[in-house]
This record gives structure tokens, C-alpha cells and sequence, in this order.
């Protein structure tokens, strides 16, 4: 398999000074977003150079600030072949979800359980 990086995402508490921080900061720029009204929002930024993805995951109403260790959501890595890939990582024993998607597409992505716990997130190259 030829798996290449994809994302970072963090959940935030304020969307607002998260954005101030990663782009007026850190010079990242909002390259995409995608809206889920009343349940969450997605904002995608990229590095100066165009390699670096970062996905900020903004939920809606969040009660209080998350605490360092729950606010990482995931990794995210890009493959050509998802069902393969899919295979493959079942078979070599690993937990992997069921396909999923968003907005309508219901196989674009699944989630693998590394070994520590951490979930990462594999998505269908486009």
C-alpha cells in the first residue's frame, strides 16, 4: 500500500481565536469548509507550502473547553485503493470500522485503531 499523510484534527473550543491563532499566527490559510449546521463544522487549513493539512472540528455549543488528551480527534492518511487498504489492515488484526461518509457518500473513509488507541482516520484519494 502507498499511504500518504493526510490531516491533523483538532477539536476546538472557539472556532473564532482558533482560526485567529492558526491563520493570523501561524500563516496557515483556509483552504475548504464544510458545515453541518447545529451539529459541527469542518475547517480545513493548509501550510505555507501546501503539504500540511490541518482540520479544525468545531462542535457546536461545546460545554467547556476540551482537556489536553480529549481535544485530539484523529490522523488522517490518503490511499488510492480504500477497500484494499481496508483488507489489508483487517487482516493483519487491527480494528477497523465499517466504510462511512459524508454528505451522501457513504464509503469515502474508514477508521483504524492504532496500537496505543488513537484513531486514524484512512480516506479514499481523490
Amino acid at each position: 500500500m502507498d499511504f500518504r499523510f493526510g490531516h491533523t484534527s483538532l477539536r476546538v473550543y472557539d472556532l473564532k481565536k482558533s482560526l485567529d491563532f492558526y491563520v493570523g499566527a501561524l500563516g496557515m490559510k483556509e483552504t475548504r469548509r464544510k458545515d453541518y449546521p447545529g451539529d459541527f463544522c469542518l475547517v480545513f487549513l493548509k501550510d505555507a507550502a501546501d503539504k500540511c493539512e490541518l482540520e479544525l472540528t468545531y462542535n457546536y455549543d461545546p460545554k467547556k473547553p476540551y482537556e489536553i488528551g480529549n481535544g485530539f480527534a484523529h490522523l488522517g492518511f490518503y490511499v488510492k485503493d480504500l477497500e484494499a487498504a481496508h483488507k489489508e489492515l483487517k487482516e493483519k488484526g487491527y480494528k477497523v470500522t465499517e466504510f462511512s461518509g459524508l454528505g451522501g457518500n457513504k464509503s469515502s473513509f474508514f477508521f483504524v485503531t492504532d496500537p496505543d488507541g488513537y484513531d486514524i482516520e484512512i480516506i479514499r484519494e481523490k
